[in-house]
Protein backbone atom coordinates (compact mmCIF):
# COMPACT_ATOMS: atom_id res chain seq x y z
CA UNK A 1 0.00 0.00 0.00
CA UNK A 2 2.94 2.20 0.90
CA UNK A 3 4.54 2.08 -2.81
CA UNK A 4 1.29 3.02 -4.27
CA UNK A 5 0.67 6.09 -2.52
CA UNK A 6 4.36 6.92 -2.83
CA UNK A 7 4.10 6.38 -6.90
CA UNK A 8 0.64 8.55 -6.61
CA UNK A 9 2.38 11.20 -4.56
CA UNK A 10 5.29 10.98 -7.20
CA UNK A 11 2.72 11.03 -10.31
CA UNK A 12 0.60 14.36 -7.98
CA UNK A 13 4.01 16.23 -7.71
CA UNK A 14 4.92 15.75 -11.40
CA UNK A 15 1.35 17.24 -12.30
CA UNK A 16 1.95 20.37 -9.99
CA UNK A 17 5.21 20.86 -11.45
CA UNK A 18 3.65 21.00 -14.93
CA UNK A 19 1.15 23.39 -13.63
CA UNK A 20 3.93 25.87 -12.24
CA UNK A 21 5.61 25.06 -15.78
CA UNK A 22 2.73 26.43 -17.63
CA UNK A 23 1.77 29.33 -14.94
CA UNK A 24 5.16 30.44 -15.26
CA UNK A 25 4.75 30.90 -18.57
CA UNK A 26 1.75 29.71 -20.44
CA UNK A 27 3.16 30.80 -23.76
CA UNK A 28 5.81 28.33 -23.55
CA UNK A 29 3.24 25.42 -22.51
CA UNK A 30 1.10 26.07 -25.61
CA UNK A 31 3.98 25.99 -27.81
CA UNK A 32 5.00 22.95 -26.43
CA UNK A 33 1.49 21.52 -26.99
CA UNK A 34 1.66 22.56 -30.50
CA UNK A 35 4.65 21.14 -31.08
CA UNK A 36 3.52 17.89 -29.36
CA UNK A 37 0.38 17.46 -31.07
CA UNK A 38 0.48 19.21 -34.67
CA UNK A 39 1.66 17.02 -37.73
CA UNK A 40 2.43 18.91 -41.39
CA UNK A 41 0.20 18.23 -43.86
CA UNK A 42 -0.04 19.75 -47.34
CA UNK A 43 0.99 22.89 -47.62
CA UNK A 44 0.90 23.36 -43.58
CA UNK A 45 4.78 22.49 -42.69
CA UNK A 46 6.08 22.40 -38.92
CA UNK A 47 7.65 25.77 -40.07
CA UNK A 48 4.44 27.03 -38.91
CA UNK A 49 5.12 27.39 -35.10
CA UNK A 50 8.22 29.22 -35.14
CA UNK A 51 7.87 32.80 -35.01
CA UNK A 52 9.92 34.75 -37.28
CA UNK A 53 11.68 37.80 -36.16
CA UNK A 54 8.35 40.01 -37.02
CA UNK A 55 6.10 37.92 -35.03
CA UNK A 56 8.60 37.76 -32.26
CA UNK A 57 8.97 41.24 -32.13
CA UNK A 58 5.01 42.09 -32.20
CA UNK A 59 3.99 39.70 -29.39
CA UNK A 60 7.14 40.55 -27.63
CA UNK A 61 6.23 44.11 -27.20
CA UNK A 62 2.37 43.62 -27.57
CA UNK A 63 1.90 45.32 -30.93
CA UNK A 64 4.41 48.40 -30.46
CA UNK A 65 7.34 47.74 -31.25
CA UNK A 66 10.44 50.27 -30.20
CA UNK A 67 10.90 52.66 -33.05
CA UNK A 68 14.16 51.87 -33.94
CA UNK A 69 13.26 47.90 -34.22
CA UNK A 70 10.20 48.90 -35.90
CA UNK A 71 11.88 50.83 -38.67
CA UNK A 72 14.61 48.01 -39.27
CA UNK A 73 11.85 45.53 -39.20
CA UNK A 74 10.23 46.76 -41.51
CA UNK A 75 12.63 47.76 -44.05
CA UNK A 76 13.76 44.06 -43.88
CA UNK A 77 10.18 43.00 -44.60
CA UNK A 78 10.01 45.45 -48.00
CA UNK A 79 13.60 44.14 -48.97
CA UNK A 80 11.74 40.91 -49.31
CA UNK A 81 9.21 42.50 -51.77
CA UNK A 82 9.24 40.53 -55.09
CA UNK A 83 8.31 42.98 -58.03
CA UNK A 84 6.85 41.70 -61.10
CA UNK A 85 9.70 40.57 -63.21
CA UNK A 86 7.90 42.35 -66.47
CA UNK A 87 8.29 45.71 -64.22
CA UNK A 88 4.18 46.08 -65.04
CA UNK A 89 2.29 46.19 -61.69
CA UNK A 90 -1.32 46.23 -63.21
CA UNK A 91 -3.21 43.19 -63.80
CA UNK A 92 -6.75 43.32 -65.03
CA UNK A 93 -9.24 44.98 -62.51
CA UNK A 94 -11.83 42.56 -63.46
CA UNK A 95 -10.06 39.66 -62.36
CA UNK A 96 -9.17 41.55 -59.36
CA UNK A 97 -12.43 42.42 -58.21
CA UNK A 98 -13.38 38.47 -58.70
CA UNK A 99 -9.83 37.85 -56.35
CA UNK A 100 -10.94 40.06 -53.82
CA UNK A 101 -14.45 39.28 -53.70
CA UNK A 102 -13.43 35.78 -52.58
CA UNK A 103 -13.43 34.78 -49.00
CA UNK A 104 -12.08 31.19 -49.94
CA UNK A 105 -9.11 30.88 -48.30
CA UNK A 106 -6.00 28.25 -48.40
CA UNK A 107 -7.01 24.83 -47.42
CA UNK A 108 -4.46 21.98 -46.30
CA UNK A 109 -3.97 20.72 -50.25
CA UNK A 110 -4.32 24.42 -51.67
CA UNK A 111 -0.96 25.74 -53.14
CA UNK A 112 -1.43 29.63 -53.46
CA UNK A 113 -3.48 31.51 -55.51
CA UNK A 114 -7.19 30.49 -54.03
CA UNK A 115 -8.59 34.44 -52.83
CA UNK A 116 -8.21 37.43 -51.54
CA UNK A 117 -11.26 37.95 -49.39
CA UNK A 118 -10.52 41.46 -49.23
CA UNK A 119 -13.78 42.45 -48.30
CA UNK A 120 -13.74 40.55 -44.77
CA UNK A 121 -11.54 43.64 -43.47
CA UNK A 122 -12.05 46.56 -46.16
CA UNK A 123 -15.07 48.67 -47.79
CA UNK A 124 -13.83 47.09 -51.55
CA UNK A 125 -16.49 49.57 -53.59
CA UNK A 126 -19.76 51.54 -53.89
CA UNK A 127 -21.67 48.23 -54.19
CA UNK A 128 -20.38 46.47 -51.73
CA UNK A 129 -23.15 45.43 -48.84
CA UNK A 130 -21.37 43.94 -46.24
CA UNK A 131 -17.53 44.13 -45.39
CA UNK A 132 -15.11 44.18 -42.37
CA UNK A 133 -13.87 47.82 -40.93
CA UNK A 134 -10.83 46.68 -39.66
CA UNK A 135 -8.72 47.76 -42.46
CA UNK A 136 -9.75 50.91 -43.63
CA UNK A 137 -11.96 52.07 -47.07
CA UNK A 138 -10.19 51.19 -50.06
CA UNK A 139 -13.29 53.11 -52.10
CA UNK A 140 -11.38 55.60 -54.33
CA UNK A 141 -8.09 54.58 -53.43
CA UNK A 142 -6.55 55.18 -56.79
CA UNK A 143 -9.25 58.49 -57.03
CA UNK A 144 -7.95 60.42 -53.98
CA UNK A 145 -4.62 59.25 -54.04
CA UNK A 146 -3.62 59.88 -57.63
CA UNK A 147 -2.88 57.05 -60.32
CA UNK A 148 0.63 57.37 -60.32
CA UNK A 149 3.77 54.78 -60.19
CA UNK A 150 4.74 55.75 -56.71
CA UNK A 151 1.45 54.68 -55.42
CA UNK A 152 1.13 51.76 -57.43
CA UNK A 153 4.10 50.62 -55.93
CA UNK A 154 3.03 51.09 -52.59
CA UNK A 155 -0.43 49.14 -53.26
CA UNK A 156 1.70 46.31 -54.73
CA UNK A 157 4.09 46.08 -51.99
CA UNK A 158 1.35 46.71 -49.28
CA UNK A 159 -0.71 43.76 -50.98
CA UNK A 160 2.72 41.10 -51.25
CA UNK A 161 3.37 42.45 -47.70
CA UNK A 162 1.71 44.86 -45.88
CA UNK A 163 4.25 44.39 -42.52
CA UNK A 164 6.30 46.16 -45.00
CA UNK A 165 4.50 49.16 -43.96
CA UNK A 166 2.95 48.48 -40.55
CA UNK A 167 5.03 45.96 -38.78
CA UNK A 168 2.05 44.57 -36.76
CA UNK A 169 -0.11 45.15 -39.64
CA UNK A 170 -2.96 41.97 -39.19
CA UNK A 171 -3.31 42.08 -43.00
CA UNK A 172 -2.22 38.70 -44.75
CA UNK A 173 1.27 39.16 -46.51
CA UNK A 174 -0.46 37.80 -49.41
CA UNK A 175 2.80 37.47 -51.77
CA UNK A 176 5.06 36.52 -48.83
CA UNK A 177 3.17 33.39 -48.03
CA UNK A 178 2.63 32.67 -51.30
CA UNK A 179 -1.44 32.85 -50.82
CA UNK A 180 -1.96 35.01 -54.08
CA UNK A 181 0.32 34.91 -56.98
CA UNK A 182 1.96 37.89 -58.95
CA UNK A 183 -0.58 38.01 -61.31
CA UNK A 184 -2.84 38.14 -58.84
CA UNK A 185 -1.52 40.50 -57.04
CA UNK A 186 -1.10 42.61 -60.19
CA UNK A 187 -5.09 41.81 -60.81
CA UNK A 188 -5.89 43.42 -57.09
CA UNK A 189 -3.24 46.37 -57.30
CA UNK A 190 -5.33 46.97 -60.72
CA UNK A 191 -8.43 47.15 -58.99
CA UNK A 192 -7.32 49.45 -56.79
CA UNK A 193 -5.30 51.81 -59.43
CA UNK A 194 -7.54 51.14 -62.63
CA UNK A 195 -9.31 54.92 -63.33
CA UNK A 196 -12.29 52.33 -64.75
CA UNK A 197 -12.39 49.92 -61.38
CA UNK A 198 -15.72 50.27 -59.26
CA UNK A 199 -13.09 50.98 -56.35
CA UNK A 200 -12.55 54.33 -58.15
CA UNK A 201 -15.91 55.08 -59.30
Amino acid sequence: MRLGLAAMMAAGAAVLAACAALQSSPRDGALALMQRDFHAEGIAGMDRLKEDDVQAACNKYKDSPPAELDAKLRGKQYAGVKWPADGKLLGDWKAGEKIAQNGRGMTWRDKGGVGGGCYNCHQIGPDTTSFGTIGPSLYQFGKLRGYGTDIQRYAYAKIYNAKAYNVCSQMPRFGHVGALTEAQMKDVTALLMDPASPVNR
